[in-house]
């Protein structure tokens, strides 16, 4: 047996040196607290409480808030209990393409989502073409529709 291993079966503390790059526990009971107050701060956000959140009225700014808190409780899961923070720098060259990629994936989709309403031939916007079609087809609906139009004067 070699030494390494000797001094793992007799509970060497000397051969757990190199293990303790991370930190005592205090620095994950100080990461716990942290999440804690976040995630105190997300209710605050989004419940009505007898001390209003100051933007609890502008639902955007909100939402935008509680985005940043949960990016943030999410990066301090990700480094500290996951332990990225004390990888090597090869973490970057497996985030950074991964990352390219789907912001890529992203922006690719946009004429897909935006475009999937159109109806070329004019119609109700938000509705399809098939549907559109569908609808003036049916004869009840029809005779509705040309009403409908005649008086916002389209026709």
């Amino acid at each position: 047996m070699t030494d390494h291993a000797e001094s793992h079966r007799f509970g060497d503390a000397d051969a757990h040196d190199h293990h303790e790059g991370h930190g005592g526990i205090a620095k994950y009971i100080y990461v716990f607290v942290a999440l804690c107050i976040l995630t105190t701060m997300s209710f605050w956000t989004s419940n009505d409480l007898p001390i209003p959140c100051p933007f609890h009225n502008n639902p955007a700014v909100s939402r935008a808030f509680m985005m940043a808190v949960s990016c943030t409780k999410a990066m301090l899961v990700i480094l500290f209990f996951m332990h990225v923070k004390y990888e090597a720098n090869w973490k970057y060259v497996l985030t950074i393409p991964c990352a390219m990629m789907s912001i890529f994936l992203m922006l690719m989709l946009i004429p897909d989502v935006g475009m999937r309403m159109r109806n070329p031939r004019g119609g109700p916007p938000g509705v399809s073409q098939e549907q559109d079609i569908r609808l003036k087809g049916t004869p009840g609906m029809a005779a509705e529709l040309r009403a409908a139009e005649e008086s916002r004067g389209e026709r």
